[in-house]
């Protein structure tokens, strides 16, 4: 019994003795999760019933967007841009235009939402966007801890309006989701670029 006593005193002692060496402590860099993100391929996205066409990825998929906050969507060319892999999507709304006072309305709308997020958001860049085939409207590109990383509105001027807000599905980290918000603008960059009225 004692020998059982004076070796597992032995054994505590050396193992105390072995842990209290002087060797510095280094942290260790901070590391994420690693993202393996999908290969860039795309194809055109048209919908029979809807006045406009545009490139997605393939590793999306979009859905008709039922519900709008609890109500039915206010007609059927409002989508959602799901993209299953990444956690995000991009939620897209369309509003024909009766006239030029409704657009206005529109486009103060557009920027009203997108100024929403000033709240939380470091910074908020402005693009406009101005293509030859009747497509123009402004790009917002929301840098820190808001809840939409990247919005986007686009008409003709006279008869269309369509807006976009990118969303992920996860806690607002913002170094630890900006590669992916980053790897999603190139796609809806990729979709304002070959966005066309039908």
């Amino acid at each position: 019994m004692t020998n059982r006593i004076s070796t597992l005193l032995i054994i505590t002692v050396l193992f105390f003795l072995y842990s209290c060496n002087d060797a510095p402590v280094t942290p260790k860099p901070r590391a994420y999760p690693r993202i393996d993100f999908p290969e860039k391929k795309y194809e055109t996205f048209v919908h029979d019933e809807c006045p406009y066409a545009f490139e997605i990825p393939t590793y999306a998929h979009v859905e008709k967007d039922s519900f709008f906050f609890g109500e039915k969507a206010p007609n059927d060319c409002w989508i959602n841009v799901m993209f299953p892999g990444l956690n995000g999507q991009l939620y897209c709304s369309y509003y024909p235009v009766d006239n030029q006072e409704q657009l206005l309305d529109l486009i103060i709308d557009g920027y009203k939402v997108a100024s929403k997020h000033t709240i939380k958001a470091d910074y908020i860049d402005e693009f406009i966007i101005e293509r030859d085939n009747d497509v123009y409207g402004m790009a917002f590109e929301i840098e820190g801890p808001a809840a939409s990383g990247f919005q986007f509105f686009l008409t003709d001027s006279l008869q269309h309006y369509f807006k976009a807000s990118l969303y992920l599905n996860a806690k607002v980290v913002p170094d630890s989701i900006a590669p992916i918000i980053d790897f999603l603008k190139t796609d809806v960059y990729r979709m304002i670029e070959t966005f066309e009225w039908q």
